[in-house]
């Protein structure tokens, strides 16, 4: 019977403690936010700054230059005439429809996202190649970022810093950067041993090897992860746009709410658009590093 009753009593105790070590976090957390929020917003003030440039930028910028670089930049990728034209097509249709300035905000958004994502995800992956104590510490966090449901780590971050572009990109951030550092470890690990010995022994130093014969031959996995963190800050854009992120989600998220049918399916087919054009430019890039390397190999 003593035994019965303390099961009884158990979950009552365990709600208790609970419900107390959830107060005291959420306190904490909240006077961390009154402290520090100020500090830190003024940290992320020159990522706004270029952010807000870069946008009204391709805002202001003429539709047929800003559809002219992009073919242009996509030729050069690709070298696919079809390629481009099907770029010029989509963009066109996206001007027609009225979806132009959301597809630039989006896409500012993108290439910022990634820009940073790259910027840190390599040298993190380099780490990771170089320390198998780093991989240790590293591979942990990785794995929850990309878990952890996208809902969950907007909270703090609004918390933090409110409603914006800087919190919506630093979401971004979390859920895409993962694929660029794992792939990035992955690509220099797997560089044969052979070849790096033969350039030990011609005398490079260990930055000439990371930089001259890993970096490399580990490019179209890297490029592969690159691809992959495009992938998921596109799929990130309709989340990033219910804390403020202006864009192509924004509408979609409207449509939710309103039931706007036509609205929805557009500004989705933006979307894709983006996410097709991003991950064919960079696969067409990454297969062309391959096969100048395999010439380079042959050579």
């Amino acid at each position: 019977m003593a035994e019965k009753s303390w099961l009884m009593e158990f979950p009552q105790m365990e709600r208790k403690d609970l419900v107390g070590i959830r107060k005291s976090l959420d306190g904490l957390y909240r006077d961390f936010s009154r402290e520090y929020g100020d500090l830190i917003e003024s940290f992320f003030d020159p990522l706004l700054y270029f952010l807000v440039w870069f946008e009204k930028l391709l805002l202001a910028t003429p539709w047929w230059v800003i559809i002219a670089v992009i073919t242009g930049l996509v030729y050069l990728a690709t070298r696919s005439w079809k390629m481009s034209l099907g770029t010029i097509v989509a963009f066109m249709l996206i001007g027609y429809f009225g979806m132009w300035d959301n597809t630039m905000r989006t896409m500012s958004i993108i290439l910022v996202c990634t820009l940073l994502s790259i910027v840190l995800g390599i040298p993190i992956g380099i780490a990771m190649a170089r320390s198998d104590r780093v991989q240790a510490v590293v591979t942990p966090m990785l794995d929850v970022m990309q878990t952890m449901p996208a809902f969950v780590y907007l909270i703090p971050v609004v918390m933090l810093l409110g409603i914006g572009k800087v919190p919506g990109v630093i979401a971004v951030i979390i859920y895409a950067i993962p694929p660029v550092i794992r792939l990035t470890n992955l690509g220099i690990r797997l560089v044969d041993k052979e070849v790096m010995e033969a350039a030990t022994a011609y005398g490079a130093s260990a930055f000439q090897r990371l930089y001259q014969v890993q970096l490399p031959l580990a490019m179209p996995t890297i490029m592969a992860g690159i691809n992959q963190t495009i992938m998921m800050a596109l799929a990130m854009v309709v989340i990033a746009s219910m804390i403020g992120v202006k864009g192509l989600g924004q509408p979609v998220l409207k449509s939710i709410t309103n039931q706007y049918f036509t609205m929805g399916l557009l500004n989705g087919l933006a979307i894709v658009v983006l996410a097709i054009l991003f991950d064919r430019v960079s696969q067409a890039y990454a297969k062309r590093t391959q096969k100048h390397l395999g010439g380079n190999q042959h050579g």
